[in-house]
């Protein structure tokens, strides 16, 4: 062999050498950034510097507030009817009440519920064992996400209602269907019109993320995993409320057979605005949790377009929350009110 032919050889060699290091270097670059090992610092100042709640810390935030109370018939939101026993009749128990429950609390998609006015504690309340009850109610809610109470609906409930009162030898007495039926349209109307889910997108710069990366990172900001695959949540302050807020990502990449090598792009912070008391103040806790999360993950915080979001677009964002917090208190459905949680359900 010559001199240039082994010349060439040696300078081919090199190329070849140089595209194999170039594209392992590219794969590593662009491979979905994994978490860092347990124990491991954190991967950049921002995110060690991010506040965060362990289980213990959520098992303590919950244990410092009292239990979510099942929402009662209100007349604002629930169409209702007496059920009245026999003047002469003793007061019924709990468990006979109970035991004449309907199969369902339903009347088509609208809540239908039971109470009873309590003998002792002269309190309407839902039956329960031991106590005693001389008059019970039945409500089904007029509105939620699925429109309004329908004629079916109403029918329903006089059905369950009529039902549940002859168990007990009692007699229902309904209101008007038309009268209740356009209340119902009237505050579908409400509710339609002051209804908001607010989203922010978390888009990356460079990198994708892998989901235990995504996980990782969301978890400093006070995060913990959902009941479906791709869904984190900011839990409430007390069992049994919705979440403050919801982070989403692609499931199927959490469902890969190898999800470390799944790549995301995206991310979505969820704020149900009727879900949420004001004073938590979700909105402020969302974009602080989006903003922790772009500049620990290398991501930017966009629109629903792809377009960045400045501090003066999430400022008109946040003024016009206020205004339709203010709204909703003066027709009595404030933000994570057990009234608002039914209505906007």
């Amino acid at each position: 062999m010559g001199n240039l032919q082994f010349g060439l050889v040696v300078i081919g060699a090199l190329v070849l050498l140089a595209l194999v290091v170039h594209s392992a270097w590219a794969a590593r670059a662009n491979a979905p950034r994994q978490p860092e090992p347990v124990g491991a610092e954190p991967e950049s100042e921002a995110a060690a510097q991010e506040p965060s709640l362990d289980d213990e810390g959520f098992d303590a935030m919950r244990l410092s507030h009292p239990m979510a109370r099942r929402p009662a018939i209100d007349a604002l939101i629930d169409a209702i009817a007496a059920v009245n026993l026999d003047p002469l009749a003793t007061a019924v128990s709990g468990e006979a009440a109970m035991a004449a429950f309907p199969t369902t609390r339903r009347a088509g998609t609208k809540l239908f519920s039971i109470e009873g006015f309590n003998v002792d504690t002269q309190e309407w309340e839902s039956p329960a064992a031991g106590a005693r009850y001389h008059v019970f109610q039945t409500g089904v809610q007029l509105a939620n996400r699925s429109g309004p109470l329908n004629e079916i609906e109403y029918s329903e409930f006089v059905v369950k209602t009529q039902t549940f009162a002859d168990a007990l030898g009692a007699t229902p007495e309904f209101p008007e269907m038309r009268d209740e039926v356009a209340r119902a349209r009237e505050l579908d109307n409400f509710a339609s019109a002051h209804d908001a889910q607010l989203g922010l997108n978390l888009r990356v710069r460079q990198a994708a993320w892998s989901p235990g990366y995504v996980a990782q990172m969301a978890a400093q900001q006070g995060f913990v995993a959902g009941q479906l695959p791709g869904r984190m949540v900011m839990p409430g302050a007390a069992d049994g409320l919705p979440p403050l807020l919801s982070l989403t990502f692609d499931s199927q990449a959490v469902l890969a057979e190898d999800p470390d090598k799944t790549a995301i792009y995206e991310l979505v912070l969820h704020l149900d605005v009727p879900q949420v008391e004001r004073a938590d103040q979700p909105f402020d806790r969302m974009c602080q949790a989006a903003q922790a999360m772009a500049q620990s993950m290398d991501g930017v915080v966009t629109d629903d377009n792809g377009q960045a979001l400045s501090p003066q677009a999430l400022l008109s964002i946040s003024q016009e929350l206020h205004r339709l917090y203010d709204m909703l208190e003066q027709r009595d459905f404030a933000a994570g009110s057990a009234l608002a949680r039914r209505l906007f359900s």
